[in-house]
């Protein structure tokens, strides 16, 4: 044999071996953790599908979860997505904050939980890490100073006008209307008004609206891919029907994102003088942003932040003010402390200004409640990049672990009474560990918009308590889904009342 291929074939062969031994490295470690007193198992594993069979539906997974930490008090969870490797969770404030002081990225490699959104969403805050991650986290933090924030608040007002009417509408003679849908479509104008001054009927259009109906595609089957572990590799998926589908989608949100991006970058380019003639939004911002060499965002980064901000904050708070808008309903002593609030801060106005946000202490404490019990991300992910200690078991890097909040929010140790609405629990927020309660995450990757979805939802509240008293539909009970953001199977259903 010629020495050059005998040499070749030894290196192949060492190779081969050397990752062998680390792969069974790996899961001797894997299952050191699944094995650990430390962490709560979900019942028998299946040596294919490991307990994929225990998390579809989520909701099943969630439900396993809570059970799990009241049996046993334990603070992590351990299961496997089929039999290619374990995944952990973390639903106590002693190990949440472990994981989300530091800014481990989130994982996008195949097989993690963020790799399905990455040809839609791009490399944006959402999804980036490291030194990119940190410089456009800089580039963008003034896009939610107050003062960008402060002119918002009329176009959220002309926003849920519109909403109002709409289900004014929906609910004469005493029907009940479902409300999960419209919420979105409200909460996507705002954001197309507010990001990139874009207004085209989107709440008159519905789900007609092709930008509506492209991103509910792309969530739909981002979560069906990450639960099926055969459309993990891009050369199946891309040759399946969901991911044609998927990227038929895709590209239609990208060219809407770029005809806008370019509209308003050659705007900029002809007269710099627009931004001090009208309020500056966050396509403005991002446009004109340069870090400390005088360097801006690429295109594509516009572009990757834009599609970001956009699902994010139109997906999520529509979760979070379609499941208040069902605790009204369900809590009337509650909505009728909120209401009284509301009728003192207001008085005769029918708009909310900026300066009334703050007065509204009563409202505040009932939307967390309703973000504690209606968790609107129910968990979010991290990917540690060196050894680290969750309450005594050693996880070593590249090991994916999920901060479960829905779980975490439940928990009877923290909460009490959980399963009870209790706008109270939060008066005195300095008694809490601020790990406790993270809807909006927390620690350096916290939510970059969360100012702009609580002020959306307090404007859409006030509102809707000052002109309509909210009801149950004694006929419907909303089916949780725990999906990438909190839903119900069968929507949310409520009546009004005029006032």
């Amino acid at each position: 044999m010629d020495l050059s291929v005998l040499a070749l074939c030894t290196l192949l062969l060492g190779l081969c071996l050397w990752k062998m031994n680390d792969l069974i490295y790996r899961y001797k470690t894997y299952i050191a953790l699944y094995t650990s007193d430390k962490v709560i198992r979900f019942g028998k594993f299946h040596p294919l599908w490991g307990h994929l069979h225990l998390l579809i539906p989520l909701t099943k997974f969630h439900e396993l979860t809570v059970k799990g930490m009241r049996e046993t008090g334990r603070k992590i969870t351990c299961y496997w997505l089929s039999f290619l490797y374990p995944i952990l969770g973390v639903c106590h404030p002693d190990t949440v904050k472990i994981l989300l002081k530091s800014s481990e990225p989130k994982n996008k490699q195949a097989g993690g939980g963020y790799f399905t959104l990455l040809p839609w969403l791009g490399d944006g805050l959402l999804i980036s890490d490291g030194k990119k991650w940190e410089r456009n986290r800089r580039l963008l933090t003034p896009a939610f100073h107050f003062d960008v924030l402060k002119p918002y608040v009329p176009i959220y007002n002309q926003v849920f006008d519109i909403f109002l009417d709409k289900i004014e509408k929906a609910t004469s003679g005493g029907q009940s209307t479902e409300i999960y849908h419209r919420v979105g479509l409200a909460t996507l104008d705002t954001l197309l008004r507010c990001a990139v001054s874009y207004e085209d009927n989107v709440q008159e259009q519905g789900s007609n609206h092709p930008y509506v109906n492209a991103v509910r595609i792309l969530t739909n089957i981002s979560l069906k891919r990450i639960m099926e572990p055969w459309l993990h590799p891009d050369i199946v998926f891309n040759m399946s029907s969901h991911g044609k589908k998927y990227h038929k989608s895709a590209k239609y949100v990208h060219d809407f994102d770029e005809r806008v991006i370019r509209e308003r970058k050659q705007a900029l380019e002809a007269d710099m003088s627009v931004l001090t003639k009208r309020r500056r939004d966050f396509l403005d911002i991002l446009l004109t942003a340069r870090d400390e060499h005088g360097v801006g965002l690429t295109d594509r980064e516009v572009r990757d932040e834009v599609d970001t901000f956009l699902f994010e904050g139109h997906d999520t708070t529509a979760s979070s003010l379609s499941w208040a808008i069902y605790s009204l309903s369900k809590n009337p002593e509650d909505q009728e402390k909120v209401y009284e609030e509301v009728k003192r801060v207001l008085g005769d106005r029918t708009d909310v200004d900026w300066s009334d946000i703050k007065e509204f202490s009563q409202l505040t404490l009932f939307l967390k409640e309703s973000m504690r019990m209606f968790s609107p991300v129910p968990s979010v992910g991290r990917i540690t990049t060196k050894e680290i200690d969750l309450d005594g078991l050693k996880v070593p890097a590249n090991m994916e672990i999920y901060v479960l909040i829905y779980a975490l929010n439940h928990r009877q140790d923290i909460w009490g009474d959980p399963e009870r609405f209790r706008p109270d629990r939060f008066s005195n927020d300095a008694e809490k560990d601020p790990y406790s309660y993270v809807p909006f995450s927390a620690g350096p990757r916290n939510c970059i918009g969360q100012h702009f979805a609580l002020n959306e939802q307090k404007v859409a509240l006030a509102k809707l308590l000052q002109r309509f008293k909210v009801l149950p539909d004694p006929d419907h009970q909303p089916e949780i889904d725990l999906d990438l953001v909190l839903r119900s199977t069968n929507g949310i259903r409520i009546k009004l009342q005029r006032r």
